[in-house]
């Protein structure tokens, strides 16, 4: 009796992957096509990236009538990045006609204010700002 079968009590244990014989195929479905590591990492990085609105930060541009375009929004990803390489948590964006404390770590705007109540505005809660 060798040592292996004397401690597992002559129980039969196997690891690794499973011995297919020689008729046996393997069936691939068409959603099974190989999907490049590279995309499916770029992907969820991207996903990580992205930028977020807090219902907050929502309601406040709803209720002021602000409307955020595709251009803005790169603006306010390159500020972000901007902050977050000089080691900013929470940033003011001063930008067109709005201002925005966003969250650097979570790429989150917390709140939002329009150009015309920026007047007598006292913005808390901040480390750093980035005007664009």
């Amino acid at each position: 009796m060798n040592d292996i079968s004397r401690i597992f009590g002559n129980r039969i244990i196997t690891a690794g992957r499973p011995i297919h014989t020689a008729g046996e195929q393997k069936v691939h479905s068409k959603s099974d096509s190989p999907i490049p590591f590279d995309d499916i990492l770029r992907k969820q990085v991207s996903s990580f990236r992205e930028l977020k609105f807090s219902k907050h930060a929502e309601n406040r541009l709803k209720s002021r009538n602000i409307t955020i375009d595709t251009e803005q929004r790169q603006k306010i990803n390159d500020a972000i990045l901007k902050a977050e390489k000089k080691g900013v948590k929470e940033s003011l964006i001063l930008m067109e006609n709005l201002a925005l404390v966003v969250s650097v770590e979570n790429r989150t705007v917390i709140t939002a204010v329009s150009s015309d109540e920026l007047k007598d505005n006292v913005f808390t809660n901040i480390d750093g700002a980035v005007i664009i």
